[in-house]
């Protein structure tokens, strides 16, 4: 019998971690993250979770704590958001350049200065280059089964997971939310068996320091440098696709939810007017496509929910009858443009499609994205497809762009 449940997305990722069993879990609060770190709390407390619950002074520290403790072979879990998770950056490169499967929720938070809790996801994508896999959820049905799902890609591949998740919009309203069996998740997901194991009968070096090429160790065995670690990281990433897209059709067969894998569609097959987006503005995206099929636009929606490794012909194959593009997002790259719109851009590139791409930044600092209001972004480049208009444009929604000063 279905377990159906009216679930907060913070309250849904707690349960989604407890399924998984982590062995510990580092925590250290910060808004809009600091209730999920609080139910695990509890459930450690309460006797539901048998994990070691570390209380640290910083998200330094919590991210720390799990690197050591997936050295010695423990599952391991933490959570943050903002200025938590940038003050994680240096540990985020040693996490998976150690090839550790922590998994890691990061509730999406505008990042100071200026200060905000509310959401964007600035946050996450500042870190796209960290060598973490990033995926992105939409509502908190997809927020607990994606926790489950990143376990099981993060420990076949070595490679650490977040699931990102927009703070408030998702983190702080309720849904209902199907909870899977335990059970089951037990049969899905095998327990963590760690790549090396750090023991005292088996003591070791971890992590020393490598020269530039490969040279024997102790024993003349010709171990690899710096640069052999770095392409076996981006190897296991491009590799990454199939097993995404595994864990996804695998959750399907068992649980019965199918979240995409690698990019999900919406009224995509015949789609002139694409949307993409990541999260819950993607999703809002699908009610604006609705009302512009109401009115004769051919609108769809190609969601992307892994943002690395990027699915380049995931999308590519999502976008293939689309005639013009209008990129949402809520973080950019300064200087230049949204950071989706220019990687889709690169994925388009080489292929048959030539269309018109339109970069809209919105939602910034928690500025609320509705429906309507990217249904007339979407009219707009419809418009401007019918004038016979290819150029691309940047545009940012629902924004006073009139001035230009530090104030």
């Amino acid at each position: 019998m279905a377990d159906v449940r009216i679930l907060t997305g913070n309250e849904a990722a707690a349960l989604g971690v407890k399924l998984c069993r982590p062995n510990v879990v580092a925590a250290y609060p910060i808004t809009p993250q600091s209730q999920l770190a609080e139910i695990l709390s509890r459930y450690v407390e309460g006797g539901e979770m048998r994990a070691e619950y570390v209380r640290v002074e910083g998200e330094h520290s919590a991210l720390t704590v799990c690197i050591s403790a997936s050295t010695v072979g423990a599952r391991t879990f933490t959570a943050t958001s903002s200025n938590g998770l940038l003050y994680m950056h240096e540990q985020l490169h040693w996490a998976a350049g150690s090839r550790l499967p922590v998994v890691m929720c990061v509730v999406n938070r505008g990042v100071g200065a200026p200060w905000s809790i509310f959401n964007d996801q600035q946050d996450s994508l500042a870190q796209r280059d960290t060598g973490w896999i990033q995926l992105y959820c939409r509502d908190n049905q997809e927020i607990i089964d994606t926790i489950i799902q990143a376990y099981w890609i993060a420990e076949s591949l070595y490679i650490p997971v977040m699931v990102c998740y927009d703070g408030f919009v998702l983190s702080h309203t309720m849904m209902p939310v199907d909870i899977p069996d335990a059970e089951e998740v037990r049969g899905f997901l095998p327990p963590y068996k760690a790549h090396t194991l750090l023991t005292p009968e088996a003591p070791r070096t971890i992590n020393s320091v490598l020269f530039p090429w490969r040279r024997p160790n102790p024993e003349g065995v010709l171990c690899d440098g710096y640069m052999e670690m770095r392409y076996k990281l981006q190897a296991a990433m491009t590799r990454a696709h199939g097993v995404i897209q595994k864990a996804n059709d695998d959750f399907a067969g068992v649980f019965g939810r199918d979240h995409g894998g690698l990019v999900w569609k919406y009224r995509c097959e015949d789609a002139e007017l694409v949307f993409s987006g990541m999260g819950s503005i993607a999703n809002e995206a699908t009610v604006a496509a609705d009302l512009l099929r109401e009115e004769g636009i051919p609108a769809g929606v190609a969601g992307v929910r892994t943002y690395r490794p990027f699915p380049r012909e995931e999308a590519a194959e999502a976008l293939r009858s689309a005639k013009a593009l209008v990129v949402l997002q809520k973080g950019l790259s300064y200087g230049y443009e949204g950071c989706l719109t220019s990687d889709l851009k690169a994925a388009l590139y080489g292929t048959p499609l030539r269309i018109p791409v339109v970069d809209v930044v919105a939602g910034l600092g928690g500025r609320d994205v509705k429906a309507r209001e990217i249904a007339d972004a979407g009219r707009d480049a419809w418009k401007d497809l019918q004038a016979g208009k290819q150029g691309n444009r940047s545009l940012w929604l629902n924004c006073y762009t009139g001035e230009d000063h530090a104030g």
